[in-house]
């Protein structure tokens, strides 16, 4: 069973990945093979969400942003089918397969594999596939801070802002200005010596220094000054590859989990005499990475507020802390306002408007409105509460122009609804591949009303029907403005089981 499960894996990675390109100068490697115990879930650690994105989705777009034609590897292990069909075949993307998680450096050896050293002399990214808030400007900003230092290797670092007792980040230990003799190390103030994990800082004794001998000098540290360094690694490194490749196979396994750690380079490199630094970025909340549930809501919450700070002055937005907008929704959003023309949106409490949505001006969505899918509206349209419009991939559901449709009511799939129209509470309206359904101008449709695959055009009144498969006109002699269509009912299926009851 597990060689025949390890089998689909190696033909879909086939199947998906794109290669590598020698001729790009960066490569991204994204560490999405752990499944991460402590989430306490079926689903992929890689693969909960953080606003409405999977965090290696989001994680994978960031680097395409940030580092544009480069190459990018995946590295899967636990949960690698589900982690290579969410993202699928893309243009310079490849998945490796770790199958036995032993540790940061083993996914590296892992993906390295793909690369010819003979021929590769670019630049090695690495990010975590958890690390979902991470945004492509920081990921830029990232990489010229490496090319601009001359570093061999950088650690993107964070800056714990918490209690000092509840730091349990691995802390970035940098090299004082003063050595052990006194001697002035400005210079290498900047290197980084090593990453010490909070759980080997607090096993110290108080008394007894911790000693590091960085270039012919010694560096002592305190347990007090390890435990009040507040930067701290973020699982983000830079490395220039041929540097990377030629000692990361050194790196032992001489631990108490057996396991091969990435960050054991910086002793690496610094006794091999090559350069270690470390930048942290300006939102400290873009290396978040989750372990647990209630981290990764902290992450939503975060992505959330951001969303807000974008659309705060471009859109009424009724309750900050309770809405959701897809990114790319957002992205219209704002691409829309850069015309100059005044956006009159308002988004009510609980709303939702998922991917392919499209706005218009002078739309309200009322509370607890969802909209999910190829959903475009024309202008002046309101929808009132808990109202659903939701389509298939490859439908379209169409909105004209002064339209409203009122509460609770469920429209969906390849539906078209003409301008001037009113859909009053209570109706359901469907359309599916075969059948669309065809809404015309000026159409009032209200009561217990269900239309499906119908075509019903201009100036109609539909009340208390049930309409499936039919093409509704008004008749040639009407002179009205509006014909009134009421109480039609299909003829009944099953009926000889219905008797009255005694």
């Amino acid at each position: 069973m597990q060689n025949k499960n390890n089998e689909v894996i190696t033909s879909l990675i086939k199947s998906c990945s794109s290669g590598f390109d020698c001729s790009k100068k960066y490569t991204s490697i994204i560490l999405a093979a752990g499944h991460g115990k402590r989430i306490k879930s079926q689903t992929s650690k890689m693969l909960h969400k953080i606003w409405g994105k999977t965090t290696v989705e989001r994680v994978l777009s960031a680097c395409e942003k940030g580092l544009p034609d480069s190459n990018i590897i995946i590295v899967v292990g636990i949960k690698a089918e589900d982690v290579i069909k969410t993202l699928g075949k893309k243009d310079s993307v490849s998945y490796v397969y770790q199958k036995n998680q032993l540790g940061t450096g083993h996914a590296v050896q892992t993906a390295l594999k793909l690369i010819d050293p003979d021929k590769y002399e670019g630049t090695i990214f690495i990010f975590p596939g958890d690390m979902g808030l991470i945004e492509h400007s920081t990921i830029s900003y990232f990489k010229n801070e490496f090319e601009n230092s001359r570093s061999d290797m950088m650690v993107l670092t964070g800056i714990y802002e918490g209690p000092i007792q509840e730091n349990y980040y691995g802390r970035i230990v940098r090299a004082k200005n003063l050595d052990k003799k006194k001697k002035s190390a400005e210079k290498s103030a900047k290197n980084v010596l090593e990453i010490m994990e909070y759980k080997d800082i607090l096993s110290m004794d108080d008394k007894k220094a911790h000693t590091i001998k960085f270039k012919n000098k010694v560096y002592r540290f305190s347990k007090k000054e390890l435990m009040e360094i507040r930067e701290f690694n973020s699982g983000v490194f830079a490395f220039d590859f041929q540097k990377l490749n030629e000692l990361i196979y050194n790196i032992s396994d001489t631990n108490v989990q057996k396991e091969i750690y990435l960050t054991d380079l910086i002793y690496l490199f610094n006794k091999k005499g090559y350069k270690v630094h470390a930048v942290s970025p300006k939102n400290q909340t873009e290396i978040l990475g989750f372990n647990n549930k209630s981290v990764l809501k902290e992450m939503n919450a975060a992505a959330r507020k951001k969303a807000y700070e974008r659309l705060k002055d471009l859109v009424m937005i009724d309750d900050p802390d309770d809405f959701f907008i897809h990114d790319e929704v957002i992205d219209q959003i704002e691409k829309m306002d850069s015309k100059g023309e005044p956006l009159d949106i308002q988004i009510g409490q609980g709303v939702h408007i998922g991917k392919g949505v499209k706005l218009n001006y002078n739309l309200t969505l009322m509370k607890n409105v969802f909209i999910n899918g190829c959903v475009s509206f024309g202008k002046n349209v309101v929808v009132r509460e808990n109202v659903q419009l939701t389509c298939f991939p490859n439908q379209v559901l169409e909105i004209g122009d002064d339209v409203e449709i009122l509460s609770g009511d469920i429209i969906k799939g390849n539906t078209k609804i003409g301008s001037g129209t009113k859909i009053e509470s209570g109706v359901r309206i469907t359309g599916s591949d075969e059948f669309p359904t065809i809404i015309g101008n000026n159409v009032t449709i209200k009561g217990v009303t269900y239309i499906f695959g119908s075509e019903i055009n201009d100036g109609l009144f539909i009340e208390h029907c049930v309409l499936v498969n039919k093409i509704l006109s008004k008749p040639n002699d009407f002179k009205g403005d509006s014909f009134k269509v009421k109480y039609y009912l299909p003829e009944p299926e099953g009926i000889e089981a219905i008797r009255n009851k005694n």
